[in-house]
């Protein structure tokens, strides 16, 4: 007894098992306390004679989306206008999150520009966008392109078959069937196999000395995936034109306003963030990586591509996280110029059905679940970008 007192008793000592232990501690009281607090509004609601739980999300929804990118009609459920408000958030902040990048790595990078006027252009750009509120934006771009573009009546038809009105932007689109999606699949199969073969052939050439052509099996095993799907779906070319009626436009696919100003305002926000964190994390390189790129010859283009900005990204990937988080967290601000996402369906559900709790529950769990996918994304991310000590 007296031994199995003195274990327990180092045990208590050790600095691993105590963090452990807190951490259970800490997350059994948080768990306990939602558990109270939800049988406490449920047994309120339930005197109220007001439904609860998620038994609702199996009913038919009864209003329109005005645009989605899954198929959904007013028959469907509300669990299936939740999904398509979801699919529209993810959407329109996966792009948003593209272009922000590309363009805060660009204006970051002229911030630090031996042209005066293309630094000042920069830094005029990052302080525009970044001490305005984004909702302002928003609410700027969508009436600019309401407002200034023609009625769907009048469309401007800039190139064959693409039409521009103030409805947004009307393009031919292939008719999307199944057997696309089953391509689609098979090209990033491809993709992913690809790199694999690239980096087996990586290491083997890095631990025998020996150069081998490898761009043949990579080829293959990039093309071999689609062709094979291509085979057996055999899809169908489709392709839907646009046509000007009288009234509105019928075919194709259209690009909505709603959806523009959202990742033009999204994008260009986050943006001037991204770009003073490029700024900051090339500053963070020593000047002598400079010199010595010079040194050898290499032309300033090349050195920041290839020693500044490698170097640079150990600083930049930490709070590049926490601008993707924002990016997709502001999202939910489409609800005040009509684009559909998680937060208007959510609402609209809220409204027809009066289960508020539930709703407002689907959409933080949503975000979260999103954050923490971002947030295990770039922090493996940076463990590859990061040095390592030996």
């Amino acid at each position: 007894m007296r031994v199995d007192a003195m274990s327990g008793t180092r045990l208590l000592y050790n600095l691993r098992f105590r963090a452990i232990l807190y951490q259970m501690i800490a997350v059994g009281s948080i768990v306990l306390l939602g558990l109270y607090l939800f049988s406490n509004v449920s047994r309120k609601l339930a005197e109220q004679n007001i439904a609860t739980g998620f038994g609702y999300l199996s009913r038919e929804a009864g209003f329109v989306i005005s645009q989605t990118l899954i198929d959904y009609k007013p028959t469907d459920t509300y669990g299936r206008a939740i999904l398509a408000g979801i699919v529209n958030t993810v959407w329109v902040s996966a792009w948003s999150v593209v272009l922000a990048t590309i363009i805060g790595l660009f204006v970051g990078i002229a911030r630090l520009s031996r042209n005066p006027l293309l630094a000042l252009l920069a830094f005029l750009y990052v302080e525009a966008l970044r001490n305005v509120p984004l909702l302002l934006y928003l609410f700027l771009w969508y009436a600019l392109i309401v407002t200034s573009l023609p009625a769907v009546r009048e469309a401007w038809e800039i190139l064959p078959h693409v039409f521009l009105s103030n409805s947004g932007l009307t393009v031919p689109s292939l008719v999307w069937t199944s057997a696309h999606t089953l391509v689609l699949l098979a090209l990033f199969i491809g993709g992913a196999l690809g790199i694999f073969v690239h980096r087996r052939a990586t290491a083997e050439r890095i631990r025998t000395g020996k150069a081998r052509m490898t761009w043949p099996w990579v080829a293959l095993a990039l093309l071999v995936p689609p062709m094979l799907a291509i085979l057996i779906a055999q899809p169908d070319l489709t392709v839907s034109l646009p046509e000007k009626g009288r009234f509105r436009l019928t075919g194709g696919a259209q690009l909505r306003p709603e959806f523009t100003a959202l990742l033009v305002g999204l994008a260009l926000s986050a943006s001037a963030g991204i770009a003073e964190i490029v700024r900051s994390g090339i500053l963070s390189v020593r000047k002598g990586q400079w010199e010595a790129a010079r040194a050898l010859g290499l032309r300033d283009g090349l050195t920041m591509r290839l020693v500044i900005l490698p170097q640079a990204l150990r600083v930049i990937i930490p709070p590049l996280t926490s601008s993707y988080l924002s990016l997709f967290k502001n999202s939910s601000l489409a609800i005040a110029i009509g684009y559909p996402d998680l937060v208007m369906v959510s609402n609209t559900t809220m409204n027809q059905t009066g289960q508020a709790i539930e709703g407002i529950a689907i959409f933080m769990l949503v975000y979260l679940g999103l954050s923490i996918m971002i947030s295990l994304f770039m922090n493996w991310y940076n463990s590859r970008v990061a040095l390592k000590e030996r």
